[in-house]
């Protein structure tokens, strides 16, 4: 593999473990836990892995020279820091029992059903130490829900006489794994299965999980972006730039980003939802404040639109949730229509106040609503151009003012969106580390004889020697959701908490920032120097824990 001089330096950076994940490691348990809502269906579908205690790891004297095969998965888009994850899982079998092998299935899910893999060797391995992206065996989006699929799996497993696999995921993803694991577990075939927390999207954390790996990144990574748009803006001072982040349930992202930026608008789904704003409300929103600014000369700024805005709309969130049930079951009526008869069909099936909420959509934003999902069901909010939807409304209602004399300014508008330049940066420092801890936590799991469990690392913004590893059973952060048109047990997705620290210290400014250009340049992520410069986590996770 060619490797820039970075790559190389980089290669030899030795991620920081808890002092727990250290040296020998005991297991402390603690309490039996359940489900966060719908105990008792989640129990029914999860007997076997329902109500396990949570774990911790501490140090101790005694070795533990497990014998094991352990089999890896990337599952989903990819997120900074999932090398490191291998790697610590690939250091801590090996450090536990030189024997021990570990094997990567190919191409995410469907590499354990397709029997496509390779063996992880230390010299393959180490080419991806501390670097970015998810090709040391790639990823994919196979949903593991089906009992063929689970046994034809089981076929190499036990060819490979593999006792545990790991499955780096997201919400949908570890849901898969805790599926398989009660399978695995109510067929009693000895086989292990642990999840580790993957998205950038920030939306899998909870009580337990602290930050999702790869957020931490891919949020300095926009930053560093939008703190360069800043720049330039602030210098030619001649456009509203219009910035769309990834995140596709909730706005964690953006928050971040803003917290980071100081752009003048930054718009947080979770709060449109709560005050049942409309499309024309957020329009009204960043278009009073551009006037403000016109109004003192300033014809430029910054708009930061997180990417699922237009499913927390709440009005177009009740014409989603119909359309995804309308796809389930009449989808292949319509699908091979001429979209004139698609929008005909769409509009005389759904209920009186969706079909007007339809009817009202510029036809590019109602067609991508009406067409297929994507493997979890989900509309593909990715391909709707918000940040343009949203500057064209913006645009002329500015020209209505201007009419009536109400605004006096020059609107000149720029776009962008933000989301695969974040995904495979090399990781931060902190990425690193706690990416490289919890490969070690899910190694420690499959040799303390678990299975369902999700490796998790705590108490994130203190020194590396601090943080806490252990696991969580995954059933304890499930609920039962409506996914394509019947009810399924999923992790329960994180959203912005406005009552958390983070938005209230964002809302607290915010009205500033949309009068006054208070933008912050973030520059990029720096991997050698002072640790207040280097090693810092996220904003938000410094609110969050009060540090």
């Amino acid at each position: 593999m060619e490797k820039s001089a970075l790559q190389q330096a980089r290669g030899a950076y030795q991620p920081k473990l808890p002092v727990a994940l250290q040296g020998s490691v005991k297991v402390k348990e603690g309490a039996p836990t359940q489900s966060v809502d719908n105990q008792e269906e989640i129990k029914a579908l999860f007997p076997n892995t329902y109500g396990m205690p949570l774990i911790e790891f501490e140090k101790c004297d005694e070795a533990n020279n497990a014998r094991m095969n352990v089999g890896i998965i990337l599952s989903g888009g990819q997120a900074p820091g999932g090398h490191n994850v291998i790697t610590g899982l690939f250091d801590t079998i090996k450090k536990l029992n030189p024997e021990n092998h570990l094997y990567g299935f190919l191409m995410g899910p469907g590499g354990l059903v397709d029997h496509n893999y390779i063996e992880l060797t230390e010299e393959y391995v180490n080419d991806y130490r501390n670097t970015g992206g998810f090709d040391i065996i790639g990823s994919g989006r196979t949903k593991l829900e089906k009992v063929d699929q689970f046994e034809k799996g089981l076929e190499i497993i036990r060819e490979l006489d593999i006792n545990a696999i790991v499955i780096i995921g997201g919400d949908d993803s570890n849901t898969n794994a805790c599926v398989l694991a009660e399978y695995y577990a109510a067929k009693n075939y000895g086989v292990q299965v642990i999840g580790c927390p993957k998205t950038i999207d920030g939306d899998l954390k909870n009580s337990q999980i602290e930050t999702s790996f790869g957020f931490d990144t891919a949020t300095k990574t926009y930053s560093e972006l939008i703190g360069n748009i800043e720049r330039d803006c602030n210098s030619a001072r001649k456009y509203w730039h219009f910035i769309k982040l990834m995140g596709r349930s909730a706005s964690h992202i953006a928050l971040e980003c803003a917290l980071q930026c100081q752009p003048n608008i930054c718009l947080i789904s979770e709060e449109v939802e709560a005050k049942d704003q409309s499309l024309n409300d957020i329009v009204e929103q960043i278009a009073t404040a551009v006037a403000n600014r016109a109004a003192k000369g300033d014809n430029y700024g910054i708009v930061l639109i997180p990417e699922g805005l237009i499913e927390f709309i709440p009005a177009i969130g009740r014409l989603i949730q119909e359309l995804n049930d309308l796809l389930a079951a009449h989808g292949d009526e319509y699908k091979d229509l001429d979209k004139d008869a698609q929008r005909a069909y769409i509009l005389g099936h759904l209920s009186e106040e969706n079909a007007n909420t339809f009817a009202t959509l510029p036809e590019g934003v109602a067609r991508q609503l009406s067409l297929d999902r994507d493997p979890h069901g989900n509309v593909q909010v990715s391909l709707i151009e918000t940040e343009k939807l949203i500057s064209e409304m913006v645009d002329v209602k500015l020209k209505e003012w201007k009419k009536e004399g109400k605004y006096v300014g020059k609107f000149a508008t720029l776009h962008h969106f933000f989301g695969y330049e974040g995904r495979c940066a090399a990781p931060s420092n902190f990425d690193a580390d706690y990416c490289y801890a919890l490969g070690a936590s899910a190694a420690q799991l499959i040799a303390n004889g678990k299975t369902g469990y999700m490796a998790i690392v705590k108490n994130t913004t203190a020194k590396t020697d601090e943080w806490k590893a252990g696991g969580v059973p995954i059933t304890m952060m499930m609920n039962m959701e409506r996914r394509n048109g019947e009810m399924k047990p999923v992790i329960r997705k994180a959203l912005v908490e406005l009552d958390g620290a983070p938005f209230k210290c964002f809302a607290a400014q915010r009205d500033r920032w949309a009068q006054e250009t208070c933008y912050v340049y973030p520059g990029p992520i720096q991997y050698w120097g002072p640790s207040e410069v280097c090693d810092q986590p996220t904003k938000t996770l410094q609110l969050e824990q009060n540090s």
